[in-house]
């Protein structure tokens, strides 16, 4: 037991041992009775022999004699008390009245006051600790106080010397090669003084959530190894004006004292937005705060060897004085990574975990397109809790798959029943997802399918580019609006009715139309931006969005959407009716496994049939003869389970 578990012990007990003795000492108080006596009633009963005891203290000071005592009718918490001045004759009658009428008990004690060391004791010791203990609330209050207002401190975190390097850092190689100038200024920077040049002051990093911007700002203070300050930029922010001004101005003072080194800003966007802007007025608070930061960062004052790094995902927000040269210099775009990189960031995050020989990085990567990084990381750390917790030694392609239905669509529904009707339904409109993916070159190709519920969702397909590009033809979006559709037209194919399963398949299609029409130019209308991509973050998205166009455009925008999607869905319709015998094979083999991936889809498609698997799950080329009883199939819903 350490002392501070012997002291929280043991504190109870001193409390009540406290509170024991200060009853008593108040009982003892307020039960004792002091009567005043006169002069006259003193000599009465001094005369009378009725007094027991007297207790005679001078007072030299005051030249006054104080007496107590008791007198026979008393009873024990009872006393007298009385105060006579200086007199030998009455110290004369005391000793006669002892002498001669009763003998009680007598004690002259000598002045306390009459001491030297105690008057001082008396006099000077109680201011002593009037004085110290005011003083010691004061500064107590002081103290407190400044703990409590001190809201002007930078709040910004300093790290001697970070241990990111380039090596953690994977996938971003050009981003990692902008910023290598900022590495060799801090360790030599006379090499670019010496040739006339002026290193960025400031590099903001832009890029969706989770891609690395802050890990890379890490990794350029671990390779240039200099002092590194982090905070975020709602830590400026506060509800009084001028405080978030202060914070940068005392953290770029602490920078100096600790020059050369890095400044992180994380989520800039909190305190650099555009100014003058929004309902009801500015904030001025926060457009201080910017202010103070670009008088910092290119102001009259000098902030040699000070190199600032900020990260946001919403660039179009920010002031355009914070962007301009001088301040931040230099934009690194750190985009989603592709499928090198995506291969490069998954050999990092599976270091330390254990992996079955199946399991291939470069599959992996294949079927994650859009993943960030921290989705990399989290889908692998979801499949390592799923092999842990179904006992397993090693993560196996299962558990990957499985951990990815769960990052995207949640956990499994094992529980919930399907009717019949519903399960066909399922089945039949996510087989129709699956024969556009086969039969359309430009249509995403379908990974995995399955019919057990997962979120909001009955069923859920897995659907990726065929092919990682930066730019699409037409004819690849449309297709791809025909793959979307394909789930609706198989219901109605099938079924001759529809079901509201294809919400989310309508949503994405509508958007990829409008694109279409509105920004691509590819329409009857002509090459034309006729709606902005950006949104206006300061009023709202849809409340204020850029559209300069006529009504009559509007009408012909809705138009030439609906078109597109008609002439998909009637494409869509052609292909489904021309490929039924396919459609009702894939949707059969869910209805029987629940679960089929791409490569059973492709063996389906060849041999008409699911590949058969051995007690150790390897899959069976070859035909099982008729006068052998056929192996039953493990479903991939009892695997779930």
């Amino acid at each position: 037991m350490n002392r501070k578990e012997i002291k929280k012990s043991i504190m109870p007990y001193v409390f009540l041992l406290v509170f024991v003795i200060g009853c008593l000492i108040a009982f003892n108080l307020f039960n004792n009775t002091i009567h005043e006596l006169s002069y006259d009633d003193f000599i009465k009963n001094l005369n009378g022999g009725k007094i027991t005891e007297l207790v005679v203290t001078p007072k030299v000071r005051t030249e006054t004699y104080k007496l107590e005592g008791k007198l026979d009718d008393y009873n024990d918490n009872e006393t007298f008390i009385l105060y006579l001045p200086f007199s030998d004759e009455f110290i004369s009658k005391i000793t006669n009245a002892k002498e001669n009428t009763s003998n009680f008990e007598l004690v002259i004690k000598n002045d306390p006051e009459a001491s030297s060391w105690l008057a001082v004791i008396v006099d000077v010791v109680p201011i002593l600790i009037l004085a110290g203990a005011t003083l010691w609330i004061f500064t107590r209050q002081i103290g407190g106080g400044a703990k409590s207002m001190d809201f002007g401190k930078s709040r910004a975190k300093l790290v001697e010397e970070s241990r990111a390097t380039f090596k953690d850092v994977a996938g971003l190689t050009e981003e990692k090669e902008e910023v290598q100038e900022l590495i060799d200024f801090l360790k030599n920077p006379k090499k670019f003084t010496s040739m006339g040049a002026r290193i960025p002051k400031g590099v903001l990093l832009v890029g969706p959530p989770g891609t690395g911007k802050t890990l890379l700002a890490r990794a350029v203070a671990g390779e240039a190894k200099v002092p590194f300050y982090y905070i975020s930029g709602s830590d400026f922010v506060e509800l009084f004006v001028g405080i978030g001004a202060s914070r940068v101005r005392d953290m770029f003072k602490q920078a100096k004292m600790n020059a050369p080194c890095l400044i992180f800003i994380d989520e800039i966007d909190a305190v650099g937005r555009q100014r003058g802007t929004g309902l009801g007025g500015g904030h001025d608070e926060r457009e201080q705060t910017l202010n103070q930061l670009l008088t910092e960062m290119d102001g009259f004052g000098a902030n040699e060897g000070i190199i600032i790094i900020a990260a946001t995902n919403r660039p179009d927000v920010l002031d355009p004085a914070l962007l301009r040269p001088g301040r931040f210099d230099r934009q690194v775009t750190v985009s989603l990574p592709d499928k090198n990189a995506r291969i490069e960031i998954l050999k990092v995050h599976a270091k330390n975990k254990t992996l079955a020989k199946e399991v291939t990085l470069e599959n992996l990567a294949k079927r994650t397109p859009g993943f960030s990084g921290a989705d990399l990381e989290n889908l692998l750390n979801e499949a390592a809790l799923l092999a842990v917790r179904r006992n397993k030694k090693e993560i196996t392609m299962e558990d990957i798959d499985e951990a990815t239905d769960r990052v995207l669509m949640g956990p499994a529904k094992v529980t919930k029943k399907y009717t019949d009707k519903e399960k066909r339904l399922v089945a039949f409109h996510e087989a129709g997802h699956a024969v556009m993916g086969l039969k359309l070159d430009g249509a995403n190709e379908v990974q995995k399918i399955t019919i057990i519920p997962r979120g909001h969702a009955g069923g859920y397909t897995m659907m990726t580019p065929k092919e990682e590009s930066f730019n699409y033809t037409k004819k690849e979006l449309l297709e791809s609006i025909c793959g979307l559709l394909g789930g609706r037209v198989a219901e109605e194919v099938t079924f001759g009715e529809i079901t509201t399963g294809a919400h989310d398949d309508f949503k994405k299609a509508t958007k990829i139309a409008r694109s279409m029409v509105t920004e691509y130019g590819m329409s009857s209308l002509g090459p034309m931006m006729l709606e902005e991509p950006s949104e206006n973050t300061f009023l709202g998205r849809d409340y204020t969005k850029n559209r300069n166009i006529s009504d009559t455009v509007a009408h012909e925008i809705d138009e030439e959407m609906r078109s597109i999607i008609n002439d998909c869905y009637e494409k869509t319709k052609k292909i489904i009716t021309e490929n039924k015998e396919l459609l009702s094979l894939i949707a059969n083999a869910l209805l029987e496994d629940e679960i089929i991936t791409k490569e059973e889809i492709d063996y389906l498609v060849e041999h008409k049939h699911l590949p058969k698997e051995d007690k150790k799950g390897q899959i069976i080329e070859e035909e099982i003869k008729e006068d052998k009883p056929k192996k039953t199939r493990k479903t991939k819903k009892e695997d779930t389970k």
